[in-house]
């Protein structure tokens, strides 16, 4: 069995700068390189588990995301960083312009795109980690079974009763990474 980081996309790997879908939009935060790079010297592996609601709103299509993600793991592949799998939600409940405005089983709260991810690439969750910085990506990791739940408040300000730990920044985050 494997162990993984999983971490969030907007707000983790990248500013939230809201429904962010162009290469030149995207910013990296600091820390996320070095905090990746020390996960797989312990023998993580990489996982991005993100909602998309953007493209069930039309600001941009499911090719836009996917050109992106590709573009991005090139990015942290210059860095000597594999991502082993990116698991998205394109969907949203109420706010849609297509056929991805719906209620779907896969959006965080929901905890069906890491049970996925454990499935598809044996990952013992009570060794794995989950970084994000809203209490739907907290809930999410309680209800698949991540021991490990770290809240990186610095955009949202905001605390969670399902984090394991609370820091401000991706950079403090990489202090509770198990050895």
């Amino acid at each position: 069995m494997n162990k993984a980081l999983f971490l969030d996309r907007d707000g983790i790997i990248n500013i939230d700068h809201g429904y962010v879908y162009k290469k030149e939009d995207f910013e990296f935060v600091d820390g996320i390189f070095e905090l990746c790079q020390i996960a797989i010297k312990q023998n993580y592996q990489i996982i991005v588990i993100t909602n998309q609601a953007g493209i069930a709103r039309g600001y941009y299509s499911q090719a836009d995301f996917l050109a992106l993600t590709e573009w991005m793991k090139d990015v942290f592949q210059q860095h000597h960083i594999t991502i082993t799998d990116v698991f998205y939600c394109p969907h949203h409940p109420t706010s849609g312009v297509n056929e991805y405005k719906k209620v779907c089983h896969c959006r965080k709260p929901a905890p069906e795109m890491i049970l996925k991810a454990k499935q598809k690439h044996q990952i013992t969750l009570k060794d794995s980690i989950f970084i994000g910085d809203k209490e739907s990506d907290m809930i999410a990791a309680k209800n698949a079974g991540v021991a490990t739940r770290i809240l990186v408040s610095s955009q949202y300000d905001q605390t969670s009763v399902y984090a394991t730990q609370s820091v401000k920044t991706v950079k403090e985050a990489i202090k509770h990474l198990n050895n």
